[in-house]
């Protein structure tokens, strides 16, 4: 029985997680990223703010947005959820390992994901 996932090319595959960053699909990003399942992105102002994730809500066809707060939960302030509500968007927030897991699998699905993820500290 094969087990391992069926990535279509040019798909971003969150490969490893650390203190100083991500590596997705090959390349090394240091500090917070955006994952999308068609590219990555350096998350330069990382916070929990409708700014700040605004490239998720113009990005399109995104369903799930998930937040990996590095090792500590937090919860999504309610105006936070409400915004990405109105775009069709759900928020989830986890820690960042549990967020990139779950991306991979959701990817895997087809899902219509995408990740901002804070490196855990």
């Amino acid at each position: 029985m094969e087990l391992t996932p069926i990535v279509r090319p040019g798909q971003q595959i969150i490969e490893r997680y650390g203190a100083s960053g991500f590596r997705v699909s090959g390349m090394v990003y240091l500090g917070p990223v955006l994952v999308f399942p068609d590219r990555t992105v350096v998350w330069a102002d990382a916070a929990m703010t409708e700014t700040s994730l605004a490239p998720v809500m113009e990005h399109g066809g995104v369903e799930l947005l998930l937040l990996g707060l590095g090792r500590q939960m937090a919860p999504v302030a309610p105006a936070l959820r409400a915004a990405f509500k109105v775009h069709g968007i759900a928020i989830e927030a986890m820690e960042t390992g549990a967020a990139c897991r779950t991306y991979n699998v959701l990817l895997a699905e087809d899902r219509r994901v995408a990740a901002a993820l804070l490196p855990p500290a």
